[in-house]
């Protein structure tokens, strides 16, 4: 049994911003997998519910018409690891959102619920930073898009105005950001499946045309501080050098300036830093080797 006040059910964006407006304290479900589980645990109880989960407006992928990669809220991770769209351009966030969970989870769970619960270890978020995704809002004013590192405000809260209405309804993955660009995702967790990432590290380059030198790099960590975050004292590091063993090993090191994780039952801080080094060195080198390049 779940201890509800009231379930609202909509059936389209307009009517999901009004029951919004109408009741600005209750919570958005899409899929369930993290609000019904945390309200079986006592944790929300008496809440009120607003179901989005019927509007299939907000579900797919499609490329809109300045090559942007829009991702509806509402689609599920199985779905986003199997889009032909997703596996051309930005195969790294099908693979990541792959390691989320179970298959059962990974059916039902959703790109706008795994961010709008704004938490740091969730997986989709340290690629998602890592390609400067953006996120698009609908509410009473409009549609409102905010760059993913500012819709994450503090551990657990994100930038979605009650009093405005607004629900998440697309993550934006711009042209400039995956065109040519090549990545790779490491989930470190205890065990390979139904484990929440101690540290999760995304990595993506872009060589230039010739594949001698890293023309861009982009590198995120999930669970490296009380956010998503990326690590721009490693990305300049990396941007105009040759791929060598030399500087993936600076590279690494470099993450250490950036972040900042903590102590949990997890892991300690000393470790997350210690393995988030290993895995900024790994991650660069397999995304120059799958954008073509090879180490000198």
């Amino acid at each position: 049994m779940y201890d509800m006040k009231a379930l609202y059910e909509a059936a389209s964006v307009e009517e999901a911003i009004a029951l919004r407006l109408a009741h600005p304290e209750a919570q958005i479900i899409a899929g369930g997998s993290d609000v019904l589980v945390q309200m079986r645990e006592g944790r929300r109880a008496g809440a009120e519910l607003i179901s989005i989960y019927s509007i299939d407006a907000l579900r797919g992928v499609t490329l809109e018409e300045d090559g942007t990669l829009r991702v509806g809220s509402l689609t599920s991770f199985s779905h986003i690891t199997r889009d032909p769209l997703i596996q051309k351009y930005c195969p790294t966030l099908g693979y990541a959102v792959d390691q989320v969970g179970s298959p059962q989870i990974r059916n039902i769970g959703t790109i706008g619920g795994n961010t709008c619960n704004g938490v740091t270890s969730a997986d989709s978020a340290s690629t998602l930073f890592a390609f400067e995704a953006i996120i698009e809002l609908t509410g009473k004013n409009g549609v409102r898009r905010v760059p993913i590192h500012e819709f994450y405000i503090k551990a657990g809260t994100v930038d979605i105005r009650a009093g405005e209405g607004e629900i998440q309804t697309g993550i934006l993955i711009p042209r400039e950001s995956y065109e040519r660009t090549f990545g790779h995702y490491i989930k470190y967790g205890m065990r390979n499946a139904m484990e929440i990432a101690t540290l999760g590290c995304s990595v993506n380059v872009r060589l230039s045309e010739d594949r001698q030198t890293i023309e861009r790099c982009r590198i995120a960590y999930g669970v490296a501080g009380p956010v998503p975050m990326r690590c721009p004292t490693a990305e300049a590091l990396a941007a105009g050098q040759k791929p060598t063993e030399a500087l993936f090993e600076a590279f690494s090191k470099a993450v250490l300036k950036d972040i900042n994780p903590r102590d949990s039952w997890r892991a300690s801080k000393a470790f997350r830093r210690h393995i988030a080094v290993e895995m900024a060195r790994r991650c660069l080198a397999e995304s120059v080797k799958r954008a073509g390049g090879e180490t000198a």
